[in-house]
C-alpha cells in the first residue's frame, strides 16, 4: 500500500521536475521485441530526498506486474465504466521496476513489457503516466485504480517490411493547448531535462529520417536525445522512419 502511495506521488512529481526519460525498444526479426521507458528521477530525490528520510521513510526496490494488480482489484475495477476500464487494460503487459533510495538519493522507475508485434506497446509513454493512477481507495488495505485523464496525444509504432516508424499525433486539439498553457512556467524546472530513444534493430540501419541521431558501431542502434520540454511542445519532435539494410 505505502509502494502504491509512493509511486503515485513520485510520478506526479516526475511530470514537474527535472527528469531524464529513455525510450528503449529492442526488434527481433520477426516483430516481437522488448520496449521500456526508463526514468532517472535522482535529481529530483536530491532535491526531496533530505524531507523523505525526515520520514523516515524506507529504500524501495519492487517489482508491480500489472497484470497481477487488476486481477487482485477486479471487483473494484468492475465499477469503472468500459472506456475506463479499456484504459486499465492497457496496463497489463507491463511490469515496473521501482527503485527508491532517499539516503543514496536515487530514484528509478523502468516500465517494461514484451511484445509480439510492436503495435501492442502503442502509447508506452502515455501507459506510464497512467501507472500513477494507482492510487489508495477508501479501503486503506487495498488500493483502488482511479478514472485516468484523457491525454491529448498518442504514439504509435509499427515495423515492417524492415522499415520502423514512429508516429506521435494530436488527438484532442483543445486538450493540447490547455496541456501547453499548463505548461508556463515550467521551462525552469525542465530545461535540463531530456527524452532519449535508444532503438536496437536486427539488421544495419539503412536510413533514417531523422539525421541528427548517432549509431553504434554495428550500426544496428539508433540512439537520439531531445530536450523533453521539446517533446511536450511538439509531440512530433520525434517522429521516426528508419529503413533497415536488406
Amino acid at each position: 500500500m505505502k509502494r502504491i502511495q509512493i509511486l503515485a506521488m513520485s510520478l506526479l512529481l516526475a511530470l514537474f521536475s527535472a527528469c531524464n526519460f529513455t525510450e528503449e525498444i529492442h526488434l527481433q526479426e520477426d516483430g516481437s521485441g522488448r520496449l521500456s521507458i526508463f526514468f532517472d528521477g535522482s535529481e529530483l530525490m536530491a532535491m526531496a530526498g533530505e524531507e523523505m528520510q525526515k520520514t523516515n521513510e524506507k529504500p524501495v526496490d519492487s517489482l508491480i506486474y500489472f497484470k497481477d494488480f487488476l486481477e487482485a482489484n477486479k471487483d473494484s475495477i468492475a465499477q469503472l465504466s468500459e472506456e475506463e476500464q479499456a484504459k486499465l487494460k492497457k496496463l497489463e503487459p507491463f511490469t515496473l521496476h521501482m527503485l527508491m533510495n532517499p539516503e543514496e538519493k536515487m530514484m528509478k522507475f523502468n516500465l517494461s513489457s514484451e511484445f509480439r508485434q510492436i503495435a501492442e506497446v502503442n502509447d508506452a509513454f502515455n501507459t506510464f503516466q497512467e501507472a500513477s493512477a494507482l492510487t489508495p481507495g477508501s479501503n486503506p488495505d487495498q488500493p483502488t485504480p482511479k478514472p485516468m485523464e484523457e491525454h491529448p496525444t498518442e504514439v504509435n509504432y509499427n515495423f515492417e517490411d524492415g522499415v520502423f516508424t514512429r508516429t506521435a499525433k494530436i488527438l484532442d486539439e483543445e486538450l493540447f493547448k490547455q496541456s501547453l498553457d499548463s505548461l508556463q512556467g515550467a521551462d525552469m524546472f525542465l530545461s535540463g531535462s531530456t527524452y532519449t530513444i535508444k532503438y536496437h534493430f536486427p539488421r544495419r540501419v539503412k536510413s533514417a529520417s531523422i539525421a541528427e541521431a548517432t549509431y553504434s558501431a554495428d550500426g544496428k542502434t539508433l540512439i537520439y536525445e531531445v530536450n523533453f520540454m521539446d517533446v511536450l511542445k511538439d509531440p512530433k519532435a520525434l517522429d521516426l522512419k528508419v529503413e533497415l539494410e536488406d
